[in-house]
């Protein structure tokens, strides 16, 4: 049964006014429309009419939202909706008038309302239902703006396309963000040039950064402030050029990220991995939403970089439940803090515990009963697990069959598991371990899915995807601290290559191959790779950050190369030279169908990759391993 909203004080007050409003047009039209007698002989009726007809309007006015409509945001479709609570009125009106015609209810013999006092009652309906919430705006509008302008506000100058800056023009005026004040706009468009938008003038283009904030500082009002909207980092807006002319002038630069997904307007500071992104893949939001909401999730890693973040997606989307699995307590601490402070209605709780305990995760699982898991934790170091085998192993190999048999137990419905284009033609022991942890995904896939024949059964998948931006471990924050430091940046050779993407972008685009999984389309498909577009090289990477920190590569900073370590390789790759590829027809994910073993083939190499370990064999390790993978050193270069 649908449950009424509560109704606040401010509700009623609005019901009021809108009762108010329809009983003074409905009088209104009349005294318009008739004199003297005229009026006389119809005012009994419409004495008696007029309750009937008010309880009747705040039922309407009901249904179109305008009782729960915020008069401070009054916008075009409160307008709409009071033009068609307006029309619904007044076509009342025409009905009841000729139900007295017809039925002879009036008994004085003289058309009661009459065309034109209906007319009437329509525009001063309109009129008396808008004039107090747009004078309402307008008060709040205005006394926004006179505090934006007044109250330490900054002068700043907005970079992007006219429709990105009046999303800040629009979040300045309703208060959400605070302390600046537009002074002008630097579009990259040429026909948004001489326009203005909320009465704040497109100054010129992008190129034109410095010669507007000189002018403004000759007339004696300097521009404290560039604000970056999510058109500014496209690539015919040169942000570049954006940051190095504005840190060279002195001026403070923030950004406004894109309010795809439901985020508030919010300025923040522009990092420099900001400047590096290739364009993101268009996100369904609908549809994640419909995979994840009302749901109970498990994420293990969920303190990890990745792991974070499909936490705060989860619980974005609408998770009821998320469990967060995390061995390390500092950071189960931070993400469960961070998640408490989103307020996002998941109930969220985080465990200490180690996947590689199959008693605890098993444990923990039964008792949650999660709908999806997803499974971020792992080690993924390459130089230290090619000196650690075994500990590479029973985390990424040992963990991953845990939390895939505990998943299988407590009757999820799917796992996904984070994996790493380094699996593909595996060089290393990261690459190695979590291809062999693929292998058991797909083979207990594959057997779950002949079990069920037709039937809804747990779906098992891997993602595939490089290196993301300020993770834990990543080559960005390494060398902004270099840089920070004074130098030298340290790359380990001139041609080596890597693809990046962006925390946010890889975590929707895994929660989106689950939903493609979650489909009865494929579901042979059970290896997802996401487009990570194209490579970048390490050390155009490099220097581009010392420029962009206003600074020249070789005279400011120092560029020097240590060699390749263990377990590196020059060029990474998405797919394997014997691995067919997918089309799947979503935007920005590709399906693999590589080699696949039958479980019990897996079972043999594992009871032998745990009588390794226990004798700390790597000889045998390494023979199990690659038995089972082939291919593993094929692709060195």
């Amino acid at each position: 049964m649908m449950r009424l909203p509560h109704f606040t004080q401010r509700n009623v007050l609005i019901l009021t006014h809108d009762a108010f409003a329809t009983a003074a047009a409905l009088l209104g039209s009349f005294y318009l429309r008739f004199e003297g007698n005229l009026l006389t002989e119809r005012l009994p009726l419409l004495l008696q009419l007029l309750p009937w007809f008010v309880l009747f309007s705040v039922a309407v006015c009901y249904l179109f939202n305008l009782t729960t409509a915020k008069w401070r945001f009054t916008s075009l479709p409160d307008a709409l909706n009071i033009l068609r609570v307006a029309a619904l009125l007044t076509l009342a009106l025409v009905v009841l008038d000729y139900v007295f015609i017809f039925t002879g209810m009036n008994s004085h013999g003289f058309v009661f309302l009459g065309r034109i006092t209906i007319v009437l009652f329509f525009f001063l309906e309109v009129f008396a239902l808008s004039a107090l919430r747009l004078g309402y705006r307008y008060f709040r509008y205005s006394r926004t703006r006179h505090h934006a302008r007044t109250d330490d506000a900054a002068p700043a100058l907005l970079v992007g396309r006219t429709a990105d800056a009046e999303v800040v023009l629009r979040g300045i005026e309703n208060g959400a963000i605070k302390r600046i004040w537009p002074v002008g706009i630097l579009s990259p468009s040429q026909s948004d040039r001489g326009q203005k938008i909320r009465n704040i003038p497109v100054l010129g283009g992008v190129d034109d950064i410095e010669t507007v904030i000189r002018d403004f500082e000759t007339r004696q009002r300097p521009i404290k402030r560039v604000v970056m909207t999510p058109s500014a980092f496209e690539p015919e807006a040169h942000p570049d050029s954006v940051l190095m002319r504005a840190k060279r002038l002195g001026v403070m630069v923030s950004r406004l990220p894109s309010l795809e997904g439901g985020d508030a307007p919010r300025l923040t500071n522009v990092a420099v991995e900001d400047l590096l992104l290739r364009p993101s893949e268009k996100i369904d939001y609908a549809r994640l939403e419909t995979l994840v909401k009302g749901k109970s999730v498990i994420v293990t890693g969920g303190g990890g970089s990745i792991g974070a973040e499909i936490c705060d997606r989860v619980a974005t989307f609408g998770a009821a439940r998320l469990l967060v699995i995390e061995n390390s307590e500092p950071a189960l601490y931070a993400v469960t803090e961070a998640l408490a402070a989103r307020d996002t209605g998941a109930v969220v709780e985080g465990r200490i515990a180690d996947i590689r305990d199959r008693e605890r995760i098993t444990r923990l699982m039964s008792e949650f009963k999660p709908d999806i898991v997803f499974h971020a934790a792992a080690l993924k170091h390459v130089p230290i697990l090619e000196r650690d085998w075994s500990e590479g192993v029973k985390t990424n190999i040992f963990g991953s069959v845990n939390v895939a048999d505990a998943a299988l137990a407590a009757g999820a419905t799917a796992m996904v598991m984070i994996s790493t284009d380094k699996a593909i033609e595996p060089v290393s022991m990261l690459g190695l371990t979590k291809r062999f942890a693929e292998m058991y995904c797909q083979a207990l896939d594959h057997d779950l899915m002949a079990q069920a024949v037709g039937k809804p059964h747990m779906r098992l998948i891997s993602v595939r995807f490089g290196n993301v931006l300020a993770s834990n471990g990543s080559v960005v924050p390494k060398f902004k601290a270099q840089i920070e430091a004074g130098g030298p940046i340290t790359v380990t050779h001139p041609d080596m290559v890597r693809y990046f993407m962006t925390i946010r972008e890889a975590c929707d685009l895994v929660i989106t191959a689950a939903t493609h999984a979650m489909t009865p389309a494929r579901p042979d498909v059970s290896v997802y790779v996401l487009n990570m577009g194209q490579p970048v090289k390490i050390v155009d990477l490099a220097e581009r950050m010392i420029r962009l920190s206003g600074l020249q590569p070789g005279v400011d900073i120092e560029v020097v190369f240590s060699g390749m370590r263990p377990g590196e390789r020059l060029n990474e790759i998405l797919f394997a030279s014997q691995e067919p590829t997918i089309e799947i027809g979503v935007a920005g994910i590709m399906a693999a169908k590589p080699n696949q073993p039958p479980m019990s083939t897996l079972r043999k190499w594992l009871a032998a990759l745990e009588e390794a370990i226990a004798r700390d064999d790597r000889v045998t390790i390494r023979a199990v391993l690659q038995d089972a993978v082939p291919e593993f050193g094929s692709n060195a270069a």
